[in-house]
């Protein structure tokens, strides 16, 4: 069989029936069970330190070694709820991630109420009409504001590639990783004592009483580098901080039969030409070469088909080319 059953390259319009995505590519899927992780020994003690001294995790490794993945299984295993994601980029600012106020859409509801009448702004502006300057419409929290605002369990955050902000972040965060609080000026200003306002991602909300979000439960959070940059000595000490082993025949093994197992069922077992290519692999991130694990499962997932053999070898050399620059 040929490998051309979805896409032909002739021009001719079909509506083949397309195939289901990997299990570890469903969308929406939040269950760990859809992206199983073997953390390494080390890795556990780290994480356990972290809950237990309610400080930052900071892991460095290289892009594709797993970072990312290890807060779902966290939060899934302690049962923090769903975790929340700050990923980073080089315009990522510290107030973004606390709350995000939206300044213009409240002065255009403004001028809408006024546009509607003299008698209704006067009521506005006597007070006489709580409603009609509420702010709390405009203001949600960000991720990092969210994970402060536990009041009940913990939540889990990740800050994904903090070596990608600008150069004063890491140094921004060191306030409110040590205080556990933070202030909205825009309340603190505001006539009214107690706001309730949104949460990241989700309807429910949280009192702020005279503008400030006190923490009761540091969160967990895990901070990922890919060892771009360092960082200054105050953010290091206060961090938990581990590097990602390099992976190994046997570890990358045990991360392929795990996304290969059905959920609750019994590990997956390797056919020889799976084996083969976690060995040559391996053997390559030995060599130094940059490789990310989830090329290697596209690579086994793909061989897995019913496709001729040449073109599993093409494929699978158009799968696993090197992350690291041309």
């Amino acid at each position: 069989m040929t490998w051309s059953p979805y896409y032909r390259g002739d021009g001719v319009a079909r509506t083949p029936e397309l195939p289901p995505p990997p299990p570890w590519r469903m969308p929406g899927k939040d269950v760990p069970e859809a992206v199983p992780y073997r953390p390494d020994p080390g890795l556990v003690d780290a994480i356990n330190a972290a809950l237990l001294l309610h400080r930052p995790l900071l892991l460095t490794g290289p892009a594709g070694s797993g970072k990312s993945t290890l807060i779902k299984h966290v939060a899934h295993e302690v049962g923090l709820g769903s975790e929340l994601h700050w990923h980073i980029t080089s315009r990522s600012t510290l107030t973004e991630a606390l709350y995000r106020y939206d300044a213009l859409g409240r002065i255009h509801a403004q001028n809408l109420r006024s546009a509607a009448g003299p008698a209704r702004s006067r009521l506005v502006r006597r007070g006489q009409q709580q409603r009609g300057d509420d702010i709390a419409p405009f203001l949600r929290l960000g991720p990092l504001g969210t994970a402060f605002a536990a009041v009940e369990r913990p939540r889990a955050l990740l800050i994904d590639e903090i070596d990608k902000s600008d150069l004063d972040l890491p140094s921004d965060l060191l306030d409110i990783l040590e205080r556990g609080r933070f202030e909205i000026p825009e309340l603190s200003r505001h006539h009214r004592k107690r706001v309730p306002v949104r949460l990241h991602e989700d309807t429910a909300t949280v009192d702020v009483v005279d503008g400030v979000v006190p923490c009761t439960l540091f969160p967990l959070i895990v901070m990922t580098s890919n060892g771009e940059r360092d960082f200054p000595p105050p953010f290091r000490r206060r961090c938990i901080r581990y590097s990602m082993p390099v992976l190994t025949e046997e570890s990358l093994t045990g991360i392929v039969a795990a996304h290969l197992s059905a959920p609750g069922g019994e590990e997956a077992e390797l056919t020889t030409g799976i084996q083969e290519l976690i060995t040559g692999f391996a053997g390559r991130l030995a060599n130094g070469e940059h490789l990310a694990v989830d090329q290697l499962l596209n690579a086994v997932h793909l061989i897995k088909q019913p496709i001729h053999e040449q073109q599993k070898k093409e494929l699978t050399e158009l799968l696993l080319q090197g992350l690291g620059r041309d």
